[in-house]
């Protein structure tokens, strides 16, 4: 999967749909994990460091959260180019 969006990044006007939609996922999870980043802060503020609804640890659980790459090989090609 790598290989094939370094093939659209290094040829963007060859398939400039492609590299569109690679941007706009790159611009959805930036927005998603600075909605994360926001989430686990309210949480902590309100229910502090207690347990999550479902059973999780809460804070930690959504901490832990904060690392998850949601397109992994969008972000990883960049240091390819």
């Amino acid at each position: 999967m790598e290989q094939a969006w370094l093939v659209v990044y290094r040829n963007p006007e060859q398939h400039w749909d492609l590299y569109q939609l690679g941007e706009e996922l790159t611009d959805l999870e930036d927005a998603f994990r600075l909605w994360r980043f926001r989430h686990v802060t309210t949480v902590e503020r309100i229910i502090g460091f207690k347990r999550g609804t479902g059973g999780t640890g809460g804070v930690s659980y959504l901490r832990k959260m904060l690392d998850v790459v949601l397109f992994p090989e969008i972000w990883r090609l960049r240091t390819s180019l």
